[in-house]
């Protein structure tokens, strides 16, 4: 925050008080008229509004530190303003009382509201995410029907055989969905229980790899995943469920191909995913990390949400890790996630 300095506060000083001191001029000059008037001698005249100026400006050298120094403690006090109102400086009249009055009124109208709103988000909060634990239960149960479906019908037609397939990879979505649902729920939460560790990078990469390696067979796409010899300061849990992420989308918009795995060849510590998909517009290319945002891929086929690049990079970010995504329409997507972690608080 910027410091008020003297000159900024003389000259505000000067323009509430210059109503006085062009009275104090006035009656300067009216006091000058009667004594030339009156034919007094100059010296008298002059002795007399030089006391009158001497004893005015210390008046108002008193006057202006004490407001100096109350708009020091005012301008200290935006800091703590939306925790406390305590260290507002007393009121010097009727209208200074009036003014703390109507600011404790609209803090304490802010208060309720934030209050408010906090606990309405908490009840959201927690009807949804009891809400995404409770789905898992039919979802699974889905799972082990549509398992059990032709040996139970006796449907062994490559026909059925193909339905049960898609509605399996759908239901596979689904949970995605859910579990993305709750990874964003946690996120938000003010305890997101990080937990910082180091991990083989291989076997997070290939947690993530197993988890869709259904889709890969079934859209008949190449796996091509070096090995990557790399240790990386992370979390576990939150760097697989990022590496999915970029899987699934990758998976999404590659109809054939292949999806390479592996690490940048800079002597970082940079994880590259590359896909030979549809790739992305260069001018949505600044806001994919954006909330919400779609971009032109997402509009032409319905599927994207706009949340799950979001996560990711708020994720990393957490992690003190970092993420670039290039591309161009028709040659593919890389993803680039920086891992070189450094020492920094978790906000």
């Amino acid at each position: 925050m910027k410091e008020i300095s003297l000159w900024a506060a003389g000259r505000q000083y000067l323009r509430g008080h210059s109503k006085g001191v062009l009275l104090y001029c006035i009656f300067a000059g009216v006091f000058a008229l009667v004594f030339y008037l009156y034919q007094l001698p100059a010296e008298a005249v002059l002795y007399a509004a030089l006391l009158c100026a001497v004893l005015g400006l210390l008046v108002l050298t008193a006057d202006f530190h004490g407001y100096y120094q109350r708009c020091r403690v005012l301008r200290d006090l935006r800091k703590q303003i939306m925790f406390s109102l305590e260290g507002l400086p007393e009121a010097k009249g009727l209208l200074e009382e009036e003014y703390q009055e109507l600011i404790a009124a609209l803090y304490r109208d802010k208060i309720r509201l934030v209050s408010r709103a906090d606990n309405e988000r908490s009840d959201l909060v927690d009807y949804y995410t009891l809400w995404a634990h409770q789905i898992k239960t039919p979802i699974a149960a889905m799972g082990l029907l549509l398992q059990s479906l032709p040996l139970a019908e006796d449907r062994s037609t490559a026909q059925s055989m193909e339905q049960n397939s898609e509605l399996a990879m759908e239901l596979f979505k689904i949970e995605q969905y859910v579990e993305m649902v709750l990874q964003y729920l946690r996120l938000e939460s003010p305890s997101s229980d990080f937990v910082l560790k180091r991990y083989a990078l291989d076997d997070i990469v290939r947690q993530a790899v197993r988890k869709y390696a259904k889709m890969f067979i079934r859209k008949k796409i190449i796996l091509d995943f070096s090995q990557l010899n790399c240790d990386v300061l992370t979390d576990e849990k939150w760097l697989v469920f990022v590496i999915e992420q970029i899987l699934s989308n990758a998976l999404k918009y590659t109809q054939e191909g292949k999806i390479s795995i592996y690490m940048a060849r800079d002597g970082t510590k940079t994880l590259v995913i590359a896909d030979t998909g549809i790739g992305i517009a260069g001018e949505d290319l600044p806001r994919v990390f954006e909330k919400g945002f779609t971009g032109y891929n997402g509009r032409r086929d319905k599927k994207s949400t706009g949340i799950g690049l979001y996560l990711c990079k708020r994720i990393l970010t957490k992690l003190s890790h970092t993420i670039v995504i290039e591309g161009e329409p028709g040659k593919g997507t890389k993803v680039k996630l920086g891992l070189d972690t450094v020492d920094t608080v978790l906000e």
